[in-house]
Formats: C-alpha cells, structure tokens, sequence
C-alpha cells in the first residue's frame, strides 16, 4: 500500500474507524482535506456559539467566522468555500482544492456538544 499526499486516520463518530482486522483506517488526498476541515471548525468552538443562538445577524458573524478560519488552509482555493446552513441540524461546507479538485464536508451541530 502506498500512501498519498496528505494521508490521515479516519475519524467517524468522534472515535477512529477500524477496518477488519482490526486496524485504523486510512485517509487520504480529498478525504483528508475534508477531515482536516471538519475538525478545524469543531475544535475552534465556532460551531458550539451557534447551539443557542438566535440572532440570524450573529449567526452570520459566526458563518463568516467559519468561511475565514477554512481560508487559512493553504491547500484551498481562497474564495472558493461556501457554506450552507439552511439546516438547523448541519453546516454543509464545499471548498475547492489547489490539487484534488472540489471537497465537501458535512459538519453537526450534535457533534459539537458530545
């Protein structure tokens, strides 16, 4: 097996999937971008300010908050992220990548808590 630019454990409900074996799955080139993305904003406490708030104009300083911290990653195209959270429940983010093309990437709000 060889491994590819921007190899990663593979994360799944918070705890590291196994494959059969059972060993730690891997990751790579887009998937670990995504994951690399995901874990960014849960880990900056961005999503947790958004649990109980209301405000729709303090929750698009928290988006816009979100939209700045995904561009510091050098491996996205600035300007290309975009998220979406017309659902209460996630935040649907696309960015497009300098070498792997588009990434998508779902973050929960549940996430945030547990």
């Amino acid at each position: 097996m060889t491994l590819q630019k921007y190899s990663d454990l593979f994360i799944e409900k918070g705890a590291l999937a196994l494959d059969a074996l059972p060993q730690p799955e891997l990751i790579n080139t887009r998937a670990s971008i995504a994951q690399d993305v995901k874990h960014m904003l849960l880990e900056s406490g961005l999503v947790t300010r958004l649990l109980a708030q209301r405000s729709p104009a303090l929750r698009n300083d928290v988006y816009t908050a979100m939209e700045l911290l995904i561009e510091t990653d050098t491996r996205l195209v600035p300007g290309t992220i975009e998220i979406d959270a017309n659902n209460e429940q996630q935040i649907l983010i696309t960015a497009t990548t300098y070498e792997f093309g588009d990434i998508t990437t779902e973050v929960s709000l549940n996430a945030a808590v547990s």
